[in-house]
């Protein structure tokens, strides 16, 4: 393939930043006064004057440390660790490939150490122009997961595995920028950690430097970067009863020494999961009531790895790469019971399904940063993989004849992007950036389709069958400026986007080309109107593709009369999104937002009378348009206590006057959330929160209201190395149930998933614990802090 070609190709690229280093060496040993080495202390070098920290190490086994590739210049170093006092070298000059030896004795402290308390801060929440942050860098976690973690941001709603903004579709997930739409996002919501979070930014208005996809706002979760001297890691345990026992378990390392920084984790899962859905609807004189029974346990498999160089102290490139395999296999009961004024008859039919899912991420990086100028260059290349078996075939006795099918769907995804960015920043008031985005993506999807004749032997379908490839090209370049003077702050950024997409249907032989080439502007200003008080307004312009699924053309059934078909046909929709925002603190007060779609994506539910047959497909309406106004409460003011209350009021409205008949529905919704965090007595940490949803719109089917409330509560025990983590999640027990009521669709629609499920979680963190006769536990916690800072 030529994207593998090409990948392994641009990495040699990153090689040849080897020759940048410098030649000093700084180099010496830690040892106790009495003269027994110090292995595990902090070894911190600083430019001076001042306290700018260049780099940090550990010494090793016999108390040496190390500093290579040093640049010419003025420094000192701090040496401590903890059970000693901290020590504090005289400023020294290196220059012209020297070597300077420097060694350290300290002195033991009196401190009882038993009685040290590291108190770690809750989770902050800052709004800005663009986006709203949830900072979890050092905040003690009580969640387990993402799926935990999202539920608390303000507007967000996690239920059955899909995530939406206050009634609002069309949310993006990206894990540090990058995309996560061909990855599973059940599986992603309950197995990633929480604690490998830093942040999650929910981003209403995106700036140039994001993709322009999309017409809801974007979840970019950040993970947080090893930067703790020293090798360390832990080992989990999850346990848990969701109608259905389910585990999990996972373990991970890192090491942060001299140069090289790396990390290396892996887990499998085992969870519990059901998709029920009733339908009742009208067909003439008649009434379908249709039943679909659907639980399954996927297993899934990953592994996960990340190197980093540093090269010197403005140079590092590296590495990272995941590996996931899910295995999901399930039975789905259908039934269909047809009802008239003088009978009653009943289809009976099972669906086993097999689904296999391969996703490989690697992603090579370069970066420069010197504090005034930033580059980064980094390729993303990403293998998924879809292997699918599904029979549909009839159980019992029934009056209606069926016959039995077989699918056969495989997929392939592979999408290689090449990314490079540059920001200069003049001075604290001012800066600015541009950079350029290249992405192929080559996609194959084949579909075969078997119907079982008299004789029990399945026949190949050529009607029903169809493969379909998509192979498509985006380039995109982009210039943002921020500055900032007096009480107004400002940014504003243009993107431009080069998109060629060739799509091939082998039934029929068709070939649909899409070229566009647009340029999507985004802008924000701020005022501080006191100490407290500001304001922002923000707009941005952005573009959302059709999905590679939703364009081949399938048909694909479900049970015997629900079935979904694809649409060879679509185009992108285009979205104008506006926000108001007053802020107190920083944090979001109140804020208004308007967005308006054009051609807007469309799942469009219908049914054929004569068959009796309902489908959905994707379709383009004539427009999209939405009002937000969100009221946000923080809880700090409260003793003890910490957390948000919210109230969001939307409007949704879909109309097409192209449809026959005319389609128009609007809905008026209310949300309401909270979260709150206390500290119980004997340091148990404790978390509530949850949603309160009114009616709603989720496309065409208008929904009745929806809550959901979870508690957690954690500990730790064995010198803080043992976490215990228990909780209760789903605690209402209300289902989705809504109408849709548009032409010859009358139907009522229930569904249901797994809820109210309890779990517990150990979490054991093993590594460093620099200790000298049961003394010591850790090292310095000001001088990671400043690492953190400096990287």
């Amino acid at each position: 393939m030529r994207i593998h070609t090409i990948l392994f190709s641009c990495c040699m690229f990153f090689l040849f930043i080897a020759s940048m280093q410098a030649q000093n060496i700084i180099k010496g040993s830690v040892k106790e006064v009495s003269g027994e080495q110090l292995p595990f202390a902090n070894v911190v070098l600083y430019k001076a004057p001042g306290e700018e920290v260049v780099t940090g190490v550990v010494t090793d086994n016999n108390g040496n440390y190390i500093f290579e590739s040093i640049t010419d210049g003025d420094y000192h170093i701090i040496v401590s660790v903890l059970g000693f006092k901290t020590k504090k070298s005289e400023n020294f000059t290196v220059q012209g490939n020297e070597t300077k030896v420097l060694n350290f004795d300290l002195e033991e402290t009196t401190e009882n150490l038993e009685e040290v308390v590291v108190t770690k801060k809750k989770p902050t929440i800052k709004q800005t122009a663009e986006k709203l942050i949830v900072d979890l860098e050092d905040a003690e976690t009580v969640s387990t997961n993402l799926s935990d973690v999202m539920k608390k941001v303000p507007g967000l709603i996690v239920s059955n595995d899909k995530v939406t903004y206050a009634g609002q579709q069309g949310v993006r997930i990206l894990i540090n920028g990058k995309t996560t739409d061909y990855m599973d996002l059940a599986s992603l919501l309950r197995d990633m950690p929480a604690d490998n979070i830093a942040k999650v930014e929910l981003i209403k208005q995106p700036g140039a430097e994001f993709d322009a996809a999309g017409s809801g706002p974007i979840v970019n979760i950040i993970l947080k970067k090893n930067v703790k001297l020293g090798t360390y890691g832990n080992v989990k345990a999850y346990q848990g009863y969701d109608n259905q026992y389910e585990y999990a378990t996972s373990a991970s390392v890192a090491s942060y020494k001299n140069k090289i920084n790396w990390q290396l984790g892996g887990g499998l899962s085992h969870y519990a999961s059901r998709e029920d859905l009733f339908i009742t609807r009208t067909v003439g004189d008649a009434v379908y009531k249709q039943s679909t029974i659907s639980p399954y346990d996927p297993k899934t498999y990953r592994v996960n790895g990340r190197l980093d160089y540093y090269i010197n102290e403005f140079n590092s490139l590296g590495v990272s790469s995941r590996y996931s395999y899910t295995d999901s296999d399930r039975a789905t009961d259908n039934g269909t019971a047809v009802i008239t004024a003088t009978s009653t008859e009943e289809l009976l039919t099972n669906s086993v399904f097999n689904k296999q899912q391969n996703v490989f991420n690697v992603n090579p990086y370069y970066e420069f940063d010197n504090k005034k100028d930033k580059v980064n260059v980094d390729v993303n290349f990403v293998d998924y993989t879809n292997d699918n078996v599904n029979d549909l075939y009839q159980v019992g006795q029934s009056s209606i004849d069926y016959d039995n099918q077989r699918y056969f769907q495989n997929s392939t995804y592979q999408i290689l992007t090449f990314k490079g960015d540059y920001k200069h920043t003049l001075s604290e008031n001012f800066s600015y950036m541009m950079g350029a985005k290249y992405s192929m993506v080559d996609t194959d999807s084949d579909l075969q389709s078997y119907t079982e004749n008299s004789t029990g032997t399945f026949e190949y379908q050529t009607n029903q069958s169809n493969r379909f490839l998509v192979d498509e090209n985006i380039l995109a370049l982009y210039t943002k400026v921020s500055g900032k003077v007096g009480k107004w702050s400002y940014s504003g950024g243009v993107r431009w986007e080069q998109s060629d997409t060739k799509g091939t249907s082998t039934n029929p032989q068709k070939t649909n080309e899409r070229n566009i080439s647009k340029i999507f502007p985004s802008a924000s200003i701020s005022r501080e109107f006191s100490e407290h008080f500001g304001a922002n307004v923000s707009y941005s312009y952005r573009i959302s593709r059709p999905s590679y699924n939703s364009l081949n053309s399938f048909v694909y059934y479900y049970d015997p009369y629900t079935y979904e078909k694809g649409n060879a046909n679509l185009k992108p929709e285009f979205t104008h999104n506006t926000q108001f925002s007053l802020l107190y603190d920083s944090q979001p007060f109140f804020s208004v937002a308007y967005g308006k779609t054009s051609d807007a994506l469309f799942e469009i539910i219908t049914q054929d009378d004569t068959t009796a047959e309902v489908s959905r497909s994707m379709i383009n309406l004539a427009n999209r348009e939405y009002w937000n106004f969100s009221l946000y409460a923080p809880l700090n003011f409260l003793k003890g206590m910490d957390g948000y209350v919210g109230v969001i009021v939307n409007y949704n409205k879909y109309s097409s006057d192209e449809l026959s008949p005319r389609l128009y529905l609007d809905n008026w919704g209310t949300s309401a959330f909270f979260n709150v965090q206390y500290t119980l007595p004997w340091k148990i940490n404790a978390e509530v929160f949850g949603y309160y949803n009114s009616s709603g719109l989720e496309g065409q089917i208008k929904y009745d209201w929806i809550a959901n409330m979870n508690a957690a509560f954690s500990r730790k025990f064995m010198n803080e190395k043992l976490k215990v983590n228990v909780g209760v999640g789903d605690i209402l027990n209300r289902k989705f149930m809504g109408t849709v009521t548009y032409s010859n669709v009358d139907a009522n629609v229930v569904s249901d998933w797994y809820r109210r499920n309890v779990y517990m979680q150990l979490t054991y963190s093993f590594g460093n614990s620099f200790k000298k006769e049961k003394k010591r536990t850790n090292s310095s916690q000001e001088e990671e802090n400043r690492i953190q800072d400096n990287k």
